[in-house]
């Protein structure tokens, strides 16, 4: 699968025919140098692995993505599934890390998670023009 723009129609549709998958959304900025060099690694995780869903997302140009939260250091990182938030936060630029994290969150028992975070992610990037 593809590492899609929170535009790109083909988001949409991925959204749509995959709902129960894990949504992994990389918050950026085409500043950041680190964002730029990671970018193309997390298209290359996205290409390995077609069951998740991965979306880059410029935090100037998305911001309602975000809802009220915050980014001060990137990347930063939210998993979600149906819904939930299953961890949002900043990760070093090291794309194994965030392979390792989405395979142990895919296990169907996961707890959502417990702090701040932006809400139906999801629902935003499938039923909004961004």
């Amino acid at each position: 699968m593809a590492l899609y723009l929170p535009q790109d129609d083909q988001l949409k549709v991925a959204l749509n025919h995959n709902p129960d998958s894990l949504l992994i959304v990389c918050y950026c900025a085409a500043w950041c140098d680190t964002c730029t060099e990671y970018r193309l690694d997390l298209a290359a995780l996205a290409a390995q692995h077609p069951e998740w869903v991965f979306v880059w997302a410029d935090i100037e140009e998305t911001p309602d993505l975000l809802d009220d939260e915050d980014v001060e250091n990137f990347p930063t990182i939210l998993i979600e599934r149906q819904g939930q938030t299953l961890f949002f936060g900043t990760m070093l630029p090291h794309i194994s890390q965030v392979e390792r994290l989405a395979q142990n969150l895919s296990e169907p028992d996961t707890e959502p998670f417990e702090g701040p975070a932006p809400v139906n992610v999801r629902d935003k990037l499938r039923l909004s023009e961004i």
